[in-house]
């Protein structure tokens, strides 16, 4: 797995990186950055876009925002590699001391950032992750079946209690977001690895709006 990294870099110290892997999502990606910014609005932070070898106008479009968004970065898969290798990428790119995870369809509210950021602070030195808990959801029912096999299968076997680990936002330190192990699909299992870390605790669980359609494309992201 290799991916190819441009930038608008800065040399400020970063307070927090957030990771957006893509697949096909040109129209998405513009509106959601744009609302990135206004989300952390004065403070230090970056934007790392991982596209994900896609084949539509996605890696034109981020091309195009790089020249007017400081914050922004892009990595790009040339071989198709799936979605928790594209966040592990933007991983260890991030210069942040914080990890912000979004999805890049558009479903997640990137506004809803300051209130996760602010669950995960009220932790004080507690090691935690906070992930959004969606209150109505708009997949198709194929995706809400699939999900609530995932569900089933995390609650099972690997004692999951968070009611909504797949959940597309979600915050951490870095430091310990480079301690889960990797694997494909891994992604889908955070809360379930981060609770079940010795020196790690689900620190708070966070009820967040999650009512939006995406903007324009489903993609099926096999991976």
């Amino acid at each position: 797995m290799s991916a190819s990294v441009s930038s608008s870099a800065t040399s400020h110290p970063i307070e927090i990186s957030v990771l957006v892997p893509v697949m096909n999502e040109a129209g998405n990606i513009t509106p959601l950055v744009d609302e990135i910014c206004t989300a952390f609005k004065g403070r230090r932070f970056e934007i790392i876009y991982i596209d994900d070898a896609s084949t539509d106008d996605t890696a034109a479009e981020l091309s195009d925002l790089l020249k007017t968004v400081p914050q922004l970065r892009v990595l790009r898969h040339e071989i198709r590699s799936g979605q928790s290798a594209a966040l592990w990428s933007g991983l260890w790119q991030a210069r942040g001391v914080l990890i912000g995870v979004l999805d890049g369809d558009g479903q997640n509210v990137p506004a809803d950032f300051p209130a996760i950021e602010a669950a995960l602070q009220d932790l004080g030195d507690t090691p935690g992750m906070v992930a959004g808990i969606r209150q109505r959801r708009n997949d198709s029912p194929s995706r809400l079946l699939a999900s609530r096999a995932a569900k089933w299968i995390r609650a099972s076997l690997l004692a999951d209690t968070h009611p909504d680990s797949g959940c597309g936002i979600k915050m951490l330190p870095r430091s310990l977001f480079i301690q889960l192990p990797f694997f494909n699909h891994m992604h889908r299992f955070m809360p379930s690895l981060y609770g079940a870390m010795a020196d790690a605790l689900l620190g708070c669980q966070l009820s967040i709006g999650h009512a939006r359609l995406a903007r324009q494309n489903i993609v099926s992201w096999i991976g």
